[in-house]
């Protein structure tokens, strides 16, 4: 009996041993290959983006079709801190829902402090935008107009490296890239589809419902007699007497309130072309008599975008007015347009009132445009 338990110790203990000798013989794995398949389903659903024809055929490109999994990923991406280099600021960040997707302050600032160059552009209706993008129309695409932001160092100051590696490494985003392009593995995450998501989402943000639309653009009310006087100085056709006022229109005209031109509205007194602190249109094709053009925006929402112009000069509508009515300063490439004109008390307001008809409530709180992560 002593002998048969001294023999189950005895096997015990070598079974133990052996299976020690396993563990500690069993190579670490240093270089092992790590698996950068996606699992995941690729069926994209098409989104087809809905406009009143009056806003006319919105620019698409046919190399980044819009799908409900591409805009989503988009949104995400819009309102995600991490394509900041130290996760602290979004596109949201400088542009934000209850400004028409634009910064109240004056010239937005960066994750390091510094402050920005120009104004935050509001975003709305940017899929018919046909002639550029920035204030000086430098990118062709919404493509291409999302690359910058991630690398300026006044922004977000980090590098498209860096960012893609964060993405492919993100817990829930390989599988997003998956669904709304397609992609099998990783590394397959770039920046080209960072901004083709991004600008997929950019393209839904449309707004066409404000008063404007429902009492000039689709008649279903009547103006009050404040906006139709406002409508009539706005839309005003000037004769050869120079004391009437020019109009708005030459450059705030049509249905999305903008000619997509580039102009010199007669903000600065320089005694040069060249003198212009800040070039603007000249700047990115070298053409001289370009130098202090900037875009002509989209006057809708104008009532929620303060403060105004390229450089947020001006905090209210009022004072945009009164620069206007002031006139230029003779600068030889000012816009036609720019000239001295009587403006009362009495048209500032209607003017003021009528450019608030502009404003759309239902586009800023549309919740397919509020963050996702909130």
């Amino acid at each position: 009996m002593y002998w048969r338990l001294f023999s189950l110790v005895v096997a015990s203990i070598l079974l133990l041993s052996s299976s020690c000798e396993k563990k500690v013989e069993k190579p670490e794995c240093t270089n092992c290959p790590i698996d950068e398949t996606i699992q995941g389903i690729y069926n994209p659903t098409p989104f087809t983006l809905e406009a009143p024809q009056y806003l006319g055929q919105a620019i698409i490109p046919e190399d980044n079709p819009m799908t409900e999994q591409g805009i989503e990923l988009g949104r995400r991406l819009f309102y995600d801190p991490i394509l900041s280099i130290d996760s602290t600021q979004a596109c949201a960040s400088c542009h934000q829902a209850e400004h028409s997707f634009s910064d109240p302050l004056a010239k937005s600032v960066g994750v390091t402090g510094a402050t920005g160059k120009r104004n935050a552009m509001p975003l709305v209706n940017l899929a018919f935008n046909p002639n550029g993008f920035f204030w000086d129309g430098r990118r062709a695409s919404l493509e291409e107009q999302a690359l910058d932001p991630v690398e300026d160092h006044l922004e977000m100051n980090d590098t498209w490296e860096n960012v893609e590696k964060k993405l492919r490494r993100h817990s829930d985003y390989p599988l997003r890239f998956r669904q709304a392009f397609g992609i099998e593995k990783k590394p397959e995450i770039t920046k080209e589809l960072v901004v083709k998501a991004l600008a997929q989402f950019e393209r839904t943000m449309i707004s066409a419902n404000a008063d404007f639309d429902k009492v000039f653009l689709r008649a279903e009310r009547f103006p009050t007699d404040a906006e139709q006087r406002g409508k009539l100085l706005f839309f005003f056709e000037p004769s050869d007497n120079f004391d009437n006022h020019p109009g708005c229109s030459h450059c705030h005209g049509g249905q999305h309130l903008t000619d997509f031109s580039f102009r010199n509205n007669g903000l600065d007194d320089v005694g040069d072309l060249a003198d212009f602190e800040d070039l603007g249109r000249g700047g990115v094709n070298n053409n001289r008599f370009d130098n202090g053009k900037f875009r002509v925006p989209s006057l809708r929402n104008v009532a929620l975008t303060a403060p105004y112009m390229h450089d947020g000069r001006f905090q209210t509508l009022e004072e945009v007015l009164d620069s206007y009515a002031a006139g230029g300063h003779g600068v030889l490439n000012e816009d036609a347009n720019i000239r001295a004109f009587p403006l009362t008390e009495q048209q500032k307001m209607d003017l003021v009132v009528f450019m608030e008809s502009f404003t759309d409530t239902s586009f800023i709180q549309n919740p397919a445009f509020q963050n996702p992560f909130k």
